[in-house]
């Protein structure tokens, strides 16, 4: 019920839903008239469509939340690349891959571990699929402590066929920012473009009691090329806005 009544303020006409396994998972998937969208099958990690934007050409579209437990990744992926067994679909995947594929891509906590990211790559690699780049903030989720048990992953991301990206070949990724989740949203823009929304600044006072607000200014003033960790800043700038 709360989900229908939150589509329904974004305008979004129609919906589909996956269902949690007792309070853990659910997918919701909504879309406006402009999309002509069929669901083809679902499970509890993935919603696989067949789309079209405004009468255009149509297009696979799978929404996904990978597993994040060890034990269940190799089943999904494998799963995951039976949908397509044409190497010339065009196909895009958007969602958590809960998989961190490379050092850069985490920040805190327990080194990086290749091995995770293995049945990942083999999926890529079976469904000629590639990464489309994503720009904003380095990290897509964070487990929102302080800075000294501070964990920031990539782990949401969107893979696209070469057919697809023909398609589209001016799409891009914004990793927006994180409000009301632990996770970053996602933006997917198939022709590259996005409005612009002025946004005025409001300072609040309180801000500066928090012990990470000198540490931000001070590395927000410093030249571009001196900063480090610039994923995390935009983390922490939004918690101490949410806290006030």
């Amino acid at each position: 019920m709360y989900l229908e009544k939150f589509r329904m303020k974004l305008k979004m006409g129609n919906g589909f839903y996956v269902d949690p396994v007792g309070i853990v998972g659910g997918l919701a998937l909504w879309w406006n008239s402009e999309i002509k969208l069929s669901v083809m099958q679902h499970d509890k990690n993935f919603i696989d469509t067949i789309i079209s934007i405004k009468g255009e050409e149509e297009w696979f579209g799978t929404f996904i939340y990978a597993p994040p437990y060890e034990s269940e990744k190799q089943e999904f992926w494998e799963r995951l690349g039976t949908l397509r067994y044409d190497i010339n679909a065009k196909w895009c995947i958007m969602g958590d891959t809960n998989i961190v594929t490379s050092p850069n891509e985490k920040y805190g906590g327990s080194p990086f571990d290749n091995n995770n990211a293995k049945w990942y790559h083999e999926f890529l690699e079976r469904s000629y699929l590639m990464e489309i780049q994503s720009k904003g903030g380095a990290y897509t989720w964070s487990n929102q402590r302080s800075e000294e048990e501070e964990i920031c992953e990539k782990l949401d991301r969107v893979l696209s066929s070469l057919e697809c990206s023909f398609l589209f070949l001016k799409a891009i990724v914004v990793v927006d920012i994180t409000v009301a989740s632990d996770h970053a949203p996602i933006i997917l823009l198939a022709n590259g473009t996005m409005k612009k929304v002025k946004i005025d600044f409001k300072f609040e006072s309180g801000w500066i009691l928090e012990n990470d607000c000198s540490n931000i200014v001070k590395e927000e003033w410093l030249p571009k090329e001196e900063r480090n960790h610039r994923g995390t800043f935009r983390v922490n700038c939004w918690d101490i806005i949410r806290k006030n």
